[in-house]
């Protein structure tokens, strides 16, 4: 049963803090949650509704319309690589079909050592930086073919 730690809670508190009502916390209280557990699961979604005292549905709102919550485990390094508009006019999609190949994973799915997840996103809003990638909390703009092979090959 899922449970956050207390250092978790202390940061919920916080979080609760500056907003005015403990709906507009949840964003935040899903984040650390994730931070905790790897993803979102049912479970995880009961224990934040208790903990701000909203409706689990209000957080499976937030759970499944933002593509940064994930509710299945991730690989160690989840790589998100942006095709919309901007990124897919400067090469997007061959860097997407590199690392496909290069990771030898479909979008949403984990490699088999649990090391890599792949995901296809929508604009993650460096338009005037396309092409990029994202790889966890780390950004990569304005990248070439070449680049990404480094930023890949760089990954332990």
């Amino acid at each position: 049963m899922f449970k956050f730690t207390e250092e978790n809670i202390k940061r919920i508190e916080k979080a609760r803090s500056k907003y005015p009502t403990a709906l507009a916390a949840v964003m935040d209280t899903v984040y650390i949650a994730q931070e905790q557990n790897g993803f979102i699961s049912n479970e995880v979604m009961e224990e934040i509704a208790n903990i701000l005292s909203i409706d689990k549905v209000n957080v499976l709102s937030v759970v499944t319309f933002y593509t940064m919550y994930h509710t299945k485990p991730m690989g160690k390094f989840h790589v998100q690589v942006c095709t919309n508009v901007s990124c897919m006019l400067r090469g997007a999609y061959e860097i997407w079909d590199q690392v496909r190949e290069k990771l030898g994973i479909e979008n949403m799915h984990v490699s088999q050592d649990g090391k890599f997840s792949l995901e296809e996103v929508e604009c993650m809003g460096a338009c005037g930086y396309a092409p990029m990638i994202a790889v966890n909390e780390d950004y990569f703009e304005n990248l070439s073919k070449e680049k990404v092979e480094e930023i890949l090959n760089s990954l332990n």
